[in-house]
């Protein structure tokens, strides 16, 4: 007798942790869950959350295609130790980009919401760039980059 009861216990005591833990995950995922059965819901999460990882690979994957185009990295270097805007002609000098490549980067940097352009109405015309807090969160980034290269002694490569 001492056996059932102990076995009833047992199942009262799980069925208690089942309906606790049900409870957990309904208010957990009540809003996309709504109406669904636990494996519906746990579909669901599961798609959500690959389509979520697929989402940020490729934007990580176009970001690293950005920044892999010719003299991206030198013009974001060059903003990461910046102290104040620069002007194209400043980047140009700096770099010795071709003012093509660089006015194209620029742009494309200005279009990803990197960079942020300032057209003054002056003669000569003047044009400033400077980074925006999107761009500003990438910069620790070259900090380490830049320890990196100096810890291993390397040498640029040349082209």
């Amino acid at each position: 007798m001492d056996d059932d009861a102990s076995d009833g216990t047992r199942s009262n005591a799980t069925a208690c942790r089942n309906r606790e833990t049900a409870s957990s995950e309904a208010e957990q995922t009540a809003g996309i869950d709504a109406g669904r059965t636990p494996g519906e819901a746990r579909s669901l999460r599961d798609r959500l959350e690959l389509e979520e990882r697929e989402r940020v690979e490729r934007t990580v994957a176009q970001l690293l295609n950005l920044f892999g185009k010719a003299h991206a990295m030198a013009i974001l270097s060059a903003f990461a130790f910046a102290d104040e805007p620069l002007r194209f002609s400043e980047l140009e000098e700096r770099l010795e980009v071709p003012a093509n490549t660089l006015s194209e980067r620029l742009k494309e940097l200005v279009a990803v919401g990197f960079l942020r352009r300032e057209s003054y109405d002056e003669v000569p015309p003047r044009v400033e760039y400077e980074p925006t807090e999107k761009c500003r969160g990438v910069f620790p980034a070259f900090g380490h980059l830049h320890a990196w290269a100096i810890e291993y002694d390397l040498e640029p490569v040349e082209e």
